[in-house]
């Protein structure tokens, strides 16, 4: 996994954590589920953020606010013929790969990659919410594991 270079795009299972439910408490995804890379970026650790929006078959109360799949790309993907919407209203972020992150059912890192059109439609719709400042983003991170792992590595010559 550590050797697979995350994409915007890509559709992973992942223990998603809702944004209500970390707010309650919780630190663990109550199930996992298709999720798609919605962003990346190298952090001043040189390591990689990956942000995630949760694909769901809950109707948005704000059609809007997500993004609906097309059964001809649920299918490719070998997701069930329910219809489900990617969320643009919220996304988890941690430091790939994550432990939260699980094999598709076929055993492969992922599902697929979704249509550039489509793509590129939800990659807007989340900048637009985050310009609005309606975006809320869970970290997943461990922070003090993350610090541990930090000051264990060899600093970087300059």
């Amino acid at each position: 996994m550590a050797d697979f270079k995350p994409d915007i795009g890509w559709v992973i299972c992942h223990a998603y954590l809702w944004w209500n439910e970390a707010r309650r408490g919780r630190e663990e995804g109550v199930k996992d589920r298709p999720c798609v890379i919605v962003h990346t970026r190298m952090n001043e650790y040189e390591e990689t953020e990956v942000y995630i929006s949760p694909i769901t078959h809950t109707r948005p109360e704000v059609p809007e606010r997500a993004i609906a799949i097309p059964p001809e790309t649920k299918a490719r993907l070998d997701l069930d013929r329910e219809k489900s919407w990617i969320v643009t209203t919220e996304v988890n972020r941690f430091i790939w790969p994550g432990p939260d992150i699980r094999d598709a059912p076929d055993g492969g890192l992922t599902y697929g990659h979704l249509p550039a059109d489509l793509t590129e439609d939800v990659v807007q719709q989340i900048k637009a919410n985050a310009s609005e400042r309606s975006l809320l983003v869970v970290s997943r991170d461990d922070e003090a594991l993350n610090d541990t792992i930090r000051r264990r590595r060899k600093p970087r010559e300059t």
